[in-house]
């Protein structure tokens, strides 16, 4: 199996600024290749520019300006060829399809901020000092730049990408890794029902509260968004405004990831299956659409937009989406069983007859099934049947 590692470097005043030259010149090269793929399909002949075009070309490219593309690993290069690539292949793939085109775009310097190494080794080297006690990387052009190792890397080294992330750099490796050993089996089974005023709650009536980070942060993210409109374009103000919005969004991604992460650990740790909604959170998110008003051309009616602009941002905040790819990683890791499962009418149904009608669900917390009168908390009851239902697809499944 593959992993990946992300670890903080730490590179001297120099190295810093052969990493921003790195960027730098990688970027031009995405843009260059960019222009020659738009110039030669607007030709009479309507050329078309492939990869291997290109990366042919890298040779000359080299010669002609050894002080800036000279200077980086032709490798590294060729991975920001293939970059652009892919980005055209996804482009005609989204035409084929029907679907929004998104014609790959010309890269400003503040928005092109990876280079990936394709093999160890080539243009760099992981662990270049073993000999040493603090970890370094090599990267060409750059030097060996320490890193701040906080665990140990598992298995044969792949890839290794250098990101840059506001004033700090990050190395992220992927390694090739046996089969992890799978945790001892629990015996125990649970359904989770997420949602918006608790992130998630169990079939065995725990509830995980919701942390609502974006909502925390809100007050400060308005302040300096609205600095940020304040500030004069190209100003050194502007520039360390955009720096604090930027700062602040990271610490809210972060934070979501950190209890992503651990929720989803504790999960995987105590129970050998857990079953979820397949949930589709785009089609959750969507703006509603608009009401003509049929008695006034021109106008419209009232669609609920401002409410549903609200549970949207609720919905985004609790990273239901980033959550479930993390559980689903960490349960294939630990030899766990995650199983999705339709969500319709989980909340509406009772566990104990099966008794289905909206009229069950009275509030937004509350469940009272009107056949039996079972009564208890709404999430708990959707987790239930969630669990229900995934048991039940676990059996249907052929051996």
């Amino acid at each position: 199996m593959i992993r990946a590692y992300t670890f903080l470097l730490r590179p001297t005043a120099r190295q810093e600024q052969a990493l921003g030259e790195m960027l730098r010149d990688h970027c031009s090269l995405y843009n260059g290749a960019l222009q020659e793929r738009r110039d030669a399909y607007r030709h009479v002949s309507k050329t078309t520019v492939r990869y291997g075009q290109q990366s042919v070309q890298l040779k000359e490219i080299r010669a002609f300006d050894p002080e800036r593309q000279g200077r980086w690993s032709f490798s590294s290069q060729q991975a920001t060829l293939r970059r652009l690539d892919k980005a055209f292949a996804a482009f005609f793939r989204r035409v084929k399809a029907g679907e929004k085109p998104g014609y790959p775009r010309f890269r400003g310097l503040g928005r092109f901020d990876t280079v990936e190494f394709p093999r160890d080794g080539d243009g760099c080297r992981w662990d270049a000092t073993p000999h040493d006690p603090v970890t370094r990387v090599r990267l060409q052009g750059v030097g060996h730049v320490k890193v701040h190792q906080h665990r140990p890397v598992v298995g044969h080294v792949k890839t290794i990408s250098v990101k840059r992330e506001g004033r700090r750099w990050y190395v992220i490796l992927t390694a090739d890794q046996e089969q992890p050993e799978p945790l001892p089996a629990t015996g125990s089974v649970v359904g989770i029902d997420l949602g918006v005023a608790n992130f998630l709650a169990g079939s065995n009536g725990e509830f995980v509260p919701n942390p609502r980070h974006g909502r925390k942060a809100a007050a400060k993210l308005e302040a300096a968004q609205q600095a940020l409109s304040r500030c004069k374009r190209g100003s050194k103000r502007r520039r360390k405004t955009v720096e604090k919005v930027a700062t602040l969004h990271r610490k809210v991604r972060r934070q979501r990831l950190d209890h992503a992460h651990k929720t989803a650990l504790d999960l995987v740790r105590e129970h050998d299956l857990i079953a979820h909604e397949d949930l589709k959170i785009r089609n959750m998110s969507k703006a509603p659409e608009p009401k003509p008003d049929p008695d006034q051309p021109g106008g419209f009616l009232p669609n609920g937009a401002a409410a549903k602009a609200g549970l949207n941002r609720s919905i985004s905040d609790a990273g239901w989406g980033v959550f479930l790819a993390i559980l689903n990683a960490k349960a294939e890791s630990a030899g766990r069983e995650v199983m999705a499962v339709d969500p319709r009418n989980t909340s509406r149904r009772c566990p104990e007859c099966g008794h289905t009608t909206k009229e069950n669900r009275p509030t937004q917390e509350t469940f009272h099934c009107v056949s039996c009168g079972h009564s208890a908390h709404a999430d708990t009851v959707g987790a239930l049947n969630v669990l229900r239902a995934g048991l039940a697809r676990r059996e249907a499944q052929p051996a």
